[in-house]
């Protein structure tokens, strides 16, 4: 068996150049369950906010992340994995949280769609520059706001002003911070992936 990287072609993202030409169903399976223990674990990273009831945590831009490497559809599921273990009480959302109910619930539901959507961005390119790896994350982000901030407004009664206030506002610098990271991280594993392939 061969283990010599997989030549790049227009459409792959990071996972597609694993090694796996039996075993792709047994990697994708590995890469799925990774990804949605890796979001798991981030969320365990948390902060909380003063006057928020959402902390800031790593698991946005693990979400983020593994749609892009892993794909639309591998992201999607792996996020759906996350969602799905944790509503079942698994204690690994923010501050190991787990169920529908907690006010923060909503951006775990906007990070399953930003996962599938940066993922197919990821496919057309998205994460290859340090430009379009920045739009790619804007996408995501405002995805995840989308959801999770009319969420925390209808499970705590808030204003959508007060729901902005708390649950958007405080968290754009670090968001900004994580943006910069993947700019950085992405399309550098691109490049060193296209020096050895």
């Amino acid at each position: 068996m061969s283990t010599a990287a997989a030549p790049i072609r227009s459409g792959a993202v990071l996972a597609d150049l694993l090694p796996a030409a039996r075993h792709r169903y047994a990697v994708d399976t590995a890469l799925v369950l990774g990804g949605a223990a890796l979001t798991g674990i981030a969320a365990q990273i948390a902060v909380p906010v003063p006057g928020s009831p959402v902390p800031v945590t790593g698991q946005t831009f693990a979400a983020l992340l593994i749609g892009t490497a892993l794909g639309a559809r591998r992201g999607f599921l792996s996020l759906a994995l996350y969602a799905l273990v944790g509503m079942a009480g698994m204690p690994w959302f923010a501050e190991g949280g787990s169920g529908a109910g907690s006010a923060s619930f909503g951006y775990v539901l906007g990070m399953l769609l930003a996962a599938t959507v940066v993922g197919g961005l990821a496919r057309r390119g998205g994460d290859r520059s340090v430009l379009r790896t920045a739009g790619t994350m804007v996408v995501g982000s405002v995805i995840i706001y989308a959801v999770g901030v009319p969420y925390l407004a209808l499970s705590t009664g808030m204003s959508m002003s007060a729901a902005v206030a708390a649950g958007l506002t405080p968290f754009l610098i670090g968001d900004a911070l994580k943006a910069a990271l993947a700019m950085g991280a992405l399309p550098a594993s691109w490049k060193l992936i296209g020096r050895h392939g």
